[in-house]
């Protein structure tokens, strides 16, 4: 009987110490849970520092891109459109180098007018200012910083010839207004 009356009070310290065991899993496993919902809400608060935009298999030549990149580098997306939309009316041309006819425009020495393309790029220029909106970044403020453009896949035409295709990145940045100090 002594027996008896002993295993009773061993098997209650038993199931207490595995219920604080399981609540002590519970504790860790909320606070695991609390941790990670901490993590997403900072990963939601962070801000993107870029916007980027891809072009892909334009129907336009590499060359004329090229120049066009290089024309709308360092500008604000608004203008670069505004400027592209003065060549599609051929208000403005696009400096090229090479043998190419001088234009009336002052500071550019030849140009041309690439109106397609010019058409092809003014969709990619408001995907990247949809894509600095997404970003929670300032339209003032923002700068084309990076273009570029690359051959893509070209499929073959009857008789052995190239279609013209052409890859386009175009990566915008906050930059940073500068303060004008008015000297009295």
């Amino acid at each position: 009987m002594a027996d008896e009356k002993t295993k009773p009070k061993i098997e209650p310290k038993k199931e207490e110490a595995k219920a604080e065991v399981k609540a002590d899993e519970i504790k860790t496993e909320t606070k695991a849970a609390e941790v990670k919902k901490e993590e997403k809400v900072s990963t939601k608060l962070v801000k993107k520092t870029e916007a980027i935009v891809k072009g892909n298999n334009l129907h336009a030549s590499m060359k004329q891109c090229m120049y066009i990149c290089s024309f709308i580098k360092g500008k604000s997306i608004d203008e670069a459109i505004k400027m592209l939309e003065d060549v599609i009316k051929m208000k403005r041309a696009v400096p090229f180098k090479g043998e190419i006819p001088h234009r009336s425009e002052p500071g550019i020495m030849s140009g041309r007018y690439p109106i397609n393309a010019s058409k092809l790029f003014i969709p990619i220029l408001k995907n990247l200012k949809g894509n600095l909106l997404v970003n929670q970044m300032e339209l003032d403020n923002a700068k084309i910083y990076f273009a570029s453009s690359n051959y893509a896949s070209r499929p073959s035409k009857r008789g052995g010839g190239r279609f013209k295709r052409t890859n386009v990145i175009l990566k915008a940045k906050e930059v940073p207004a500068k303060v004008v100090n008015k000297a009295s």
